[in-house]
Formats: structure tokens, C-alpha cells, sequence
């Protein structure tokens, strides 16, 4: 796949070019009512050019390409046509890695070895008991080439996998997920006797009205709301007056206190268990990214320090508009605040509260204040006197995840962990345990 960059380089003839190609090997395994339905492996290939004439810039992708130069010819037009770009500048300097030229990794159904001979000992024992067992398993690698007429040469292979459980029974549903990177970090019989414990805990049910509960969100439902967060964190945006990040009368929020001293917000290419693209790569232009970024260098960096916004994600240009430090965006997230407590040892601190471990159909409601409406589903629990005594009615809720740390109670272990609704774009997260004294249910919800 080098060969494709170093094709479409040559042929082009614009003042700058860049080409990213990227070929994706994917394996996947389903099951439903205790037995497994599909199981498929593909494979995918895009590539995209990007011309620079003048201050303008075009691109055009395709996923089979019989003319590249065609191709390349297209992206050109396209720059031609197109008004100069707001986030010019030079594309980025840099040399040919060692690896560039090295062909693309493949994933097989092989990866699941371990996970389908465990799924048929939980398929049994939840046959006897009368549970169905519902799920999904997903691994993939990605490997991409990066290459500019500047001479940059980059390549990264991205494995990414991740499991999701769900059960039923009489005592309701529960849903549980993890990430993992090669499938040796990641037992099946674990996550069964957690939906098994979450539906032993649903044989008695309890029903609740809406109101502002104290309330335990396990790392899952926590990484959902952090993701939401981070994805509306552009400088340009907040210094346009359009987001939470703004400050009332200009500029943005960085500096200021958002949560409790000690939490930490960050994101780093080379985390050891959320490893991600050491490098920018895209092909779009937007509030968070930049074309003429592609291939720069990416290092960790924290958004929030001691609680306090430090950063905001910025391109080269959104950082010389607003006179900020560079940090582009990063894709994975991690939450600490210095916590050493389990999910079951907080549970074990609370009086009188709820254990809602899955949030559900996230919707935005005022990017100014990040309102966002959702759905409780697969297990909200009650917690008397430090025991989970039942599971609870389904709720919609109504909460800011910028307000929600600014009004923690506390923080718990952080530990690597999958978002439920955002589990295949967004994979790669490490979470705390939050307790929220005060969790807005603002109605009722039917949904089960």
C-alpha cells in the first residue's frame, strides 16, 4: 500500500499533496439466546488525496481505485474550485519512517478462539438457569500510510477490539462491555458472572418517581459523558462564544476550575492500555482538525489539570487565531482523580442511592451549558445501606457532564473501560467511578 502513496505522489502536480491510505482488516462475532448466529471477517481499503494550489485546498477519496491519476486529477479540480482555505499553512516537514514500506496486518477469526470455547461454557450454564445471552465481539487492525510531498513519510497500525454481554431474565436486563487490544487481557467468565450478579440483583424490583438522586456511575456510563465532553472542546468554537468552554464576554474558559482539585482529564497517543495514531490523520477539515496537519506529531496532553481547564483542542491554525498552545486531537480519553476505591467499595460507602450503569440514545439538548438528555437501560439499581437491594424503573435524565464534575462527591478507581453507546467509535477510554450527589432523572422512561 506504500506504493499507492508514492503513485499518487508522483502524479500529482499541485503546490502540495498529501495521501492517506488506510486498509482495514476486521473480524466479528455475534450471538443471540445462547447460541452464535454470524461470524464474518472483511477487509477495506480507502485512499484519499489532498492538493494544495495556492491557498486552497481538495480531496477526494475512493475505496476501489482503477485511475489514480484520475484520481488525483479530481482532487486537484477540486482545489481549483474551492475558495482559499481558513485553516491554511505549510504541510508538515518530516522524513520517511523506517517502517513506511511494510505491508498491512490482518486480523482473522482466530482472535476469537479463546472467546467462543468460553462463550459455549457461559451458553450452557445460562441454559440451565434460564438466561438468554445476547452479544457481540469485534477485533480490528488498520493500518495506515501517511505520505506529502514535503517527504513525510508516516505509518501506524491501530488494533482495536472490544466485547459487549448482555443478559435476560426474569429479573430484567444487564448489559456489560471491555476493550481490549489482543484478546489475552479480557475473560469471558468474568463478564458473564457480572451480568449474572446484575440480574440476581434485578429478582426484586423496585419502582421509583423522577427526582435528583445520589448516584453511582460505573467507569462505562462515566466514559459515555467524558467523550461527549471532549468532542465539544474546540478552541475555535469555544473562542467564537458557541460552547460550554466560553467565557461570558469572550475568550474561552482555560484556566479556570471545572471540577474538584486532583481530577485529571487527559489523552496520550502512547498510553500503555489506550494506545492510539502517535500522529494527526485525517482528511476533512473542521473545528477540531486540520488537513494541512496531517502527519504532526501528537504527545500527551492534559485538559484538565488539578481541575482546572488547561487545554482545548487546537489545530495549528485555531491555535495562532486564538493565541493558544497547540494540541490537536487525540482519540482516546482517561479520567483520574487519585482514587483507589472499586466500583463494589463505594457501593459498600452509600446509604441510600442508585447504581445506573448504563446510559442509552445520548442527545445534546444546549451546547451552551453541554446539556444532554439519554436514557437509563440494562440495569439501574438501588443501594440501601450499602447493598445493592433491587433494580429500578428505567429513567430519561438530564444532566451536563461539565456541571456533573464540578459537583462530584467523589472519585474512584479509574480503570480501563468500553462506553456503551459510543463502544465502536470511540474505544479506547479509562474511567473512574463518580459518585453525583445530586443525579437529575427528570421523568420516568418506559424503555426497557
Amino acid at each position: 500500500m506504500s506504493d499507492l502513496v508514492e503513485q499518487a505522489l508522483a502524479l500529482s502536480q499541485a503546490d502540495g499533496c498529501v495521501v492517506v491510505v488506510r486498509q482495514g482488516s476486521s473480524a466479528n462475532l455475534r450471538w443471540a439466546n445462547n447460541t452464535l448466529t454470524t461470524n464474518g471477517v472483511m477487509a477495506d481499503r480507502s485512499v484519499s488525496v489532498i492538493s494544495v494550489i495556492g491557498e486552497s485546498v481538495g480531496v477526494r477519496s475512493a475505496s476501489v481505485v482503477d485511475d489514480l491519476a484520475g484520481l488525483v486529477r479530481a482532487s486537484e479540480q477540486a482545489a481549483r474550485d474551492a475558495a482559499p482555505a481558513e485553516d491554511y499553512g505549510p504541510l508538515v516537514e518530516g522524513c520517511a519512517a523506517a517502517d513506511f514500506s511494510l505491508a498491512a496486518q490482518e486480523t482473522s477469526a482466530a482472535a476469537f478462539a479463546t472467546v467462543a470455547t468460553d462463550l459455549g461454557e457461559s451458553f450452557r450454564a445460562a441454559r440451565a438457569d434460564g438466561v438468554d445471552l445476547f452479544g457481540y465481539a469485534s477485533h480490528d487492525l488498520t493500518t495506515t500510510w501517511l505520505g506529502s510531498s514535503t517527504g513525510l513519510r508516516r505509518r501506524h497500525v491501530q488494533p482495536t477490539g472490544y466485547v459487549e454481554l448482555t443478559g435476560k431474565s426474569t429479573g430484567g436486563s444487564s448489559w456489560v462491555g471491555q476493550n481490549t487490544r489482543d484478546w489475552t487481557d479480557l475473560s469471558v467468565p468474568a463478564l458473564d458472572a457480572e451480568v449474572r450478579r446484575r440480574l440476581g440483583w434485578g429478582a426484586r424490583q423496585v419502582t421509583l418517581p423522577a427526582g435528583r438522586y445520589e448516584t453511582l456511575l460505573p467507569p462505562s456510563a462515566v466514559a459515555d459523558l467524558m467523550a461527549y465532553a471532549y468532542w465539544t472542546a474546540a478552541g475555535r468554537d469555544a473562542a467564537e462564544g458557541r460552547t460550554v468552554f466560553s467565557k461570558p464576554g469572550g475568550g474561552t474558559r482555560v484556566g479556570e476550575h471545572l471540577a474538584p482539585a486532583g481530577l485529571r482529564l487527559s489523552s496520550d497517543p502512547h498510553d500503555p492500555e489506550l494506545g492510539v495514531t502517535p500522529f494527526v490523520v485525517t482528511t476533512a477539515s473542521s473545528a477540531m482538525t486540520s488537513v494541512f496537519d496531517n502527519g504532526l506529531p501528537l504527545e500527551g496532553t492534559d485538559w484538565l489539570r488539578d481541575g482546572a481547564l488547561t487545554s482545548l483542542i487546537q489545530t495549528r491554525a485555531s491555535a495562532r487565531t486564538t493565541d493558544s498552545s497547540l494540541t490537536p486531537y487525540i482519540h482516546n480519553l482517561a479520567l483520574d482523580g487519585g482514587g483507589t476505591a472499586s466500583t463494589d467499595q463505594m457501593v459498600a460507602s452509600t446509604e441510600r442511592g442508585l447504581l445506573l450503569t448504563c446510559l442509552w440514545y445520548i442527545r445534546e439538548v444546549d451546547p451552551e451549558t453541554l446539556l444532554l438528555t439519554g436514557l437509563t437501560r440494562d440495569g439501574v439499581y438501588l443501594i440501601e445501606g450499602g447493598e445493592v437491594v433491587g433494580a429500578v424503573n428505567n429513567f430519561r435524565w438530564n444532566e451536563s457532564p461539565v456541571d456533573l464534575l464540578s459537583r462530584l462527591g467523589e472519585a474512584g478507581r479509574s480503570e480501563r473501560c468500553l462506553p456503551r453507546e459510543w463502544s465502536d467509535g470511540f474505544t479506547w477510554t479509562r474511567m473512574p467511578t463518580l459518585r453525583v450527589p445530586d443525579f437529575n432523572m427528570s421523568s420516568v422512561s418506559q424503555a426497557s
